[in-house]
């Protein structure tokens, strides 16, 4: 009975349409129309920050490009700022031309379409994560083939997405536009879980008892990373989860009588400041440093290369024959080969520059001390005077002396 009615009422509000395309939407929608006194100076306030977010992403990659440092995942953060710059001018031009069906459908579209690329730098991190705590799993084919399925999948829901988003503005048949929510709803589906899966990948990582050593990457603690990936998965998961939410519930109210969570501030919210914050946090803890992998990576020990091995094709042995190693060698914030690391089952600190424990300083220093002391009081022996062979003669100007000289 109340789809029925739902379907009169929505009838009836196409009759009352304009008959060229593309349509006004019937439903409610997250955030509304824009307007210009609200929506103007709030676009053009993340419109700044995006701006700043893109040069930061971009001077980084191109300090670490000259020195050699290829991290691609910093360009793709410049590119998810300069979609969101397209995005918030679009939903301001958008506010001052509001009856452009096409501006609508645009701005409609960068705003879902945006923060994928946060989605998949996220599956990235989680990736090596896994691979670096399991390398016998993480590098194993079916992993990697299932991460290459799912990229696919996303750019395919995407696509769907914005043809169901176009296609629901350019007709008027009932049928069609319930596929086509039907459709918009999966896709905020699909991205919620895959918002929160490197969660479950890493949560899923620690809890499975290690079989190899962790192979650590990048620089600082390997908890650290697990922390920082973890937060900025659960703050992009809180957003799209809202947003998927909002879907369900709401996706049948009609455009005049919006609900609560509808409002202009949850969309700001959920959209354009989960992601922002995300963007600014992964400038503070430079995840160009502690992500970084070598170059050309394929394999179990690939990631504890060093810059230098990394373009070689030189064969590494594999990690299954090696110790388990403990918790604090797993979240110790220096590499196994460092020389600075502190040796806790001796309590030596080992010497920078020269590999020295400091009770060999010590020994060291004072030898020489010691030695320069005893040099002091010694007076070398006289040598033992041997007698002269039977053929020795002496010479004619010897004379003998006398005892009592």
């Amino acid at each position: 009975m109340a789809s029925a009615m739902l379907q009169a009422r929505q009838a009836a509000t196409m009759s009352k349409m304009p008959m060229s395309p593309p349509y006004p939407a019937t439903t409610s929608a997250l955030g509304g129309s824009p307007t210009i006194g609200l929506d103007v100076p709030i676009c053009a306030v993340f419109l700044v920050m995006y701006m700043i977010g893109a040069a930061c992403h971009m001077a980084i990659f191109q300090v670490n490009q000259k020195r050699g440092h290829k991290f691609i995942i910093s360009g793709m953060l410049f590119g998810f700022c300069m979609s969101r710059l397209v995005t918030t001018s679009l939903r301001i031009v958008w506010a001052v031309y509001p009856h452009n069906g096409r501006l609508a459908i645009a701005a409609n579209i960068f705003v879902a379409a945006g923060v994928v690329l946060l989605f998949i730098i996220n599956l990235l991190f989680a990736q090596r994560i896994v691979r670096s705590s399991h390398p016998n799993a993480g590098w194993h084919p079916i992993f990697h083939y299932s991460f290459v399925g799912l990229y696919v999948l996303i750019v395919v829901s995407l696509v769907a997405l914005i043809t169901s988003v176009i296609q629901q503005s350019y007709t008027l048949n009932l049928n069609t536009r319930r596929i086509d929510h039907d459709i918009q709803l999966y896709g905020q589906t699909l991205y919620a879980f895959v918002s929160f899966l490197p969660v479950l990948l890493v949560v899923g990582g620690l809890v499975i008892p290690l079989k190899t050593r962790v192979e650590k990457f990048g620089s600082g603690r390997f908890r650290h990373k697990i922390g920082i990936l973890l937060l900025a998965s659960c703050i992009l998961s809180s957003g799209a989860c809202f947003r998927a939410g909002v879907n369900y519930a709401g996706g049948e109210r009609p455009r005049a009588d919006p609900a609560g969570y509808q409002s202009k501030a949850c969309f700001y919210i959920f959209n354009f400041g989960v992601e922002i914050i995300v963007v600014y946090f992964y400038v503070i803890v430079r995840i160009d440093r502690r992500f970084f992998i070598p170059n050309n990576s394929h394999g179990p020990g690939d990631y504890s290369r060093t810059q230098k091995d990394a373009g070689s094709d030189k064969e590494l042995a594999s990690m299954e024959g090696m110790p388990i190693a403990s918790e604090e060698q797993i979240f110790d914030d220096k590499r196994p080969e460092d020389p600075t690391r502190s040796n806790r089952e001796t309590g030596k600190v080992v010497d920078e520059e020269r590999g020295l424990s400091a009770d060999e300083e010590i020994r060291q220093g004072q030898a020489p001390a010691a030695a320069s002391n005893f040099g002091a009081s010694f007076t070398p022996p006289t040598p033992l005077l041997t007698p002269p062979p039977a053929s020795y003669q002496p010479p004619a100007s010897y004379q003998p002396r006398e005892h009592g000289d």
